[in-house]
């Protein structure tokens, strides 16, 4: 009787260690599955989840503007006083949810596409109607002198700008800042060539971004969505040396299985330039568990602070001789427009580059950049792109409403939270498909690993303890 249960306390642990063993087992069975079924979904070409998605973004994309109004229009236009800013928004508008056009998969797994730009409104999330008017800039007083530099020509201008009784400051609609309006100095210019509409996104709507190619993942899903070439480019004529490289993908998705030590890069053509992201943080959205990535500090940081940023400093009067922090200068792709780009409210900018105006107060998490990836897929299940855009003033002794200005300062106009979120629906079909499965198949490898070595370990002991007793 002895020896059967001898018998059975070895057997039961045997048992206890094949579980144990194939749990062990599961892991790397499992995780090759997994990276079967993921490389195969990744792919972008017709068919897969990652097409699908591509193609139109799964979830509503909205591009929130806040205006900055001058709460102090007489003293900044009458002496040169430090204009006091108020935002005032969300004004929001729908964004990408038209199709890609014109999209062409090649032989050497890159795909090529058009990606429509359309804004639609959305006054129920908005905190008034487009016609709601604000004090801003002079967008075209401002930006004539950097376009037209010749003392003789910008007396001229003095001329047309007095002839159409513009000012420094002027009042605008929500729709006329974004979209376009017809500007009464720039008609009153008799030279051939002047673009009598000016606005901040003019032209926008209905116009396409693109040539994009990028790699569809079919033949290496390490490329995936990533960005081969931009309107028949590997480089932008706009930056020297390595700033001058596209690099990574449009944020809206990554290559698959994307580690925390990842350095995630993005390109946007809205800032003329490639940017890049590092792990912050780890979250879960609607279930689904994400990693967050946060464009840092120092893809804004002064050259003093970052070496690899001096290729992005091509001005010296903002940035002091490029020694200070968080303002890009992106003339050269705005057709000589004096356009900088910051974060809302300054974040991350140097001290001198805010101190034109006043009313601004940075919060990182209210104005910093951050994409939420699923790791395994590489899918951004939520995002929100800040930017801000200014106008660089400069005092002139030529264009008499630009004489009280003291010194040279960046006016912002607005800035703009571009964000998406998967919907309800969306997060389901992503549990469904792959969180859940994930879950499931950790759970039964761990189920097998604790219940076979407990077994294991439970039944061995009982061995040897009856095997002391037995011999006592």
């Amino acid at each position: 009787m002895g020896g059967l249960l001898n018998c059975g306390l070895l057997s039961g642990a045997v048992i206890g260690a094949i579980l144990a063993i194939l749990g062990g087992a599961l892991i790397p069975l499992g995780n090759y599955f997994v990276e079967k079924t993921v490389k195969k979904e990744t792919v972008i070409e017709n068919g897969t989840i990652a097409y699908e998605n591509w193609l139109v973004p799964g979830s509503p994309v909205y591009r929130q503007f806040w205006f900055f109004d001058v709460q102090n229009p007489k003293e900044v236009m009458e002496n040169g006083s430090h204009p006091i800013l108020k935002q005032k928004g969300p004004y929001t508008y729908r964004v990408r949810y038209l199709p890609k056009e014109n999209i062409t998969q090649h032989n050497d797994s890159t795909v090529s596409f058009y990606q429509p730009n359309i804004a639609l409104f959305q006054p129920d999330l908005s905190v008034g109607p487009e016609n709601d008017t604000f004090t801003i800039v002079n967008l075209a007083v401002v930006a004539a002198p950097a376009l037209y530099q010749s003392g003789f020509i910008q007396a001229l201008l003095d001329i047309w700008v007095k002839s159409s009784k513009s000012q420094f400051l002027q009042n605008r609609t929500v729709k006329e800042i974004l979209w376009g309006y017809e500007d009464p100095f720039l008609k009153k210019i008799p030279l051939p060539g002047v673009e009598r509409v000016v606005g901040v996104f003019l032209p926008y709507n209905e116009t396409l971004d693109g040539l994009y190619r990028i790699h569809n993942g079919k033949n290496d899903t390490s490329k995936t969505a990533l960005i081969e070439t931009y309107k028949d480019k590997t480089t932008l004529p706009y930056w020297p040396g390595g700033c001058a490289m596209i690099n990574g993908t449009d944020g809206a998705s990554f290559p698959p299985f994307v580690q925390k030590t990842a350095r995630l890069d993005l390109f946007s053509s809205d800032i003329c330039r490639s940017i890049y992201s590092n792990f912050d943080s780890e979250q879960t959205v609607k279930d689904i568990p994400l990693y967050r990535f946060i464009v840092p500090p120092g893809a804004f940081a002064s050259p003093l602070v970052n070496p690899d940023n001096i290729c992005f400093c091509t001005e010296k009067e903002i940035s002091q001789n490029c020694t200070l922090a968080g303002a890009l200068d992106i003339s050269s792709c705005k057709q000589g427009k004096p356009v900088y780009v910051t974060l809302p409210h300054f974040l991350y900018a140097s001290e001198e580059i805010a101190q034109g105006v006043e009313g601004l107060h940075p919060n990182p998490p209210e104005h910093m950049t951050f994409l939420d990836v699923e790791p395994t897929t590489g899918f951004t299940l939520q995002f929100a792109k800040r930017l801000q855009i200014n106008l660089l003033v400069r005092p002139s002794t030529k264009i008499t409403v630009l004489k009280k200005i003291k010194l040279p300062f960046l006016f912002p106009i607005l800035w703009l939270n571009e964000t998406a979120i998967i919907d309800d629906k969306k997060a389901e079909f992503f549990r469904e498909k792959v969180t859940n499965k994930i879950k499931l198949l950790h759970l039964l490898q761990a189920v097998l690993i604790i219940a076979g070595s407990v077994m294991f370990l439970g039944f061995l002991v009982s061995f040897l303890v009856c095997r002391a007793q037995k011999s006592k």
